[in-house]
């Protein structure tokens, strides 16, 4: 097996609505939201998850190819991952234990704060309170609950790796795949409560580049990729 090349994608994540990454609630004290974000412990900025961008992106690019298989014990069955050959394995990996496993071509790295001097008027540091109420359908009484969002207008890195070697089927295919996820993100939803208003966000790709494994020995440069390679709603 030999490393083909390194594919580069930069770019930026845009927040439309109000986006709702959960973290830890130990410090939250009374009266503080039900469900906190996930900050930064050094700067206390928000900040995405390489995890759940590529958590989302794998789920709904396995439902694109109507591939999520059956769930029986806690364990999907049928599903990409028991295929090692699966276009969605072959780019995200697979964890089985029977010899069969593959590791993941892609990387994504956490998403930080890009415009933190914009949020500085928020209801939190960097964040706003979001109040729903849920009516219990028998009484009809009021139960509120507080959510902490990062709001609307947030910009987030986008940083994506995509490793591609000599043995890997569909290695051309890679990079086209890693579109189509994450223009599945951007019609979809990305973190919690997608179905009431939150997560929707516009992906913005700045630049491409390929470095070959002749780059890292030093003997060719870096190329850059067109920018026409990228879907237009991915710009």
């Amino acid at each position: 097996m030999k490393l083909i090349k390194k594919i580069i994608i930069t770019g930026e994540i845009h927040a439309k609505t109000g986006l709702m990454i959960g973290g830890s609630n130990t410090a939250m004290g009374i009266g503080g939201p039900d469900k906190t974000v996930i900050r930064n412990p050094i700067t206390k900025q928000p900040y995405i998850p390489g995890s759940s961008l590529k958590g989302k992106m794998r789920s709904l690019l396995e439902l694109s190819f109507g591939n999520i298989g059956s769930k029986k014990m806690g364990k999907v069955e049928n599903g990409p991952s028991e295929d090692p050959t699966h276009k969605t394995t072959v780019l995200f990996g697979s964890a089985r234990t029977d010899g069969q496993q593959r590791p993941s071509r892609i990387i994504c790295r956490d998403g930080f704060l890009l415009n933190p001097n914009e949020l500085k008027n928020t209801d939190l540091p960097f964040t706003e309170a979001k109040t729903e109420v849920v009516i219990d359908r028998i009484t009809s009484a009021a139960m509120p609950r507080t959510f902490e969002r990062v709001p609307a207008g947030a910009k987030f890195s986008l940083n994506i790796v995509i490793n591609v070697f000599d043995d890997d089927p569909f290695r051309d295919e890679l990079q086209t795949l890693t579109f189509k996820a994450l223009q599945l993100v951007q019609d979809d939803y990305l973190g919690g409560s997608g179905s009431r208003g939150s997560g929707q966000v516009k992906i913005k790709i700045d630049r491409i580049i390929e470095r070959t494994s002749e780059f890292y020995h030093g003997t060719v440069p870096q190329s850059s990729i067109q920018i026409d390679s990228i879907p237009e709603d991915l710009r």
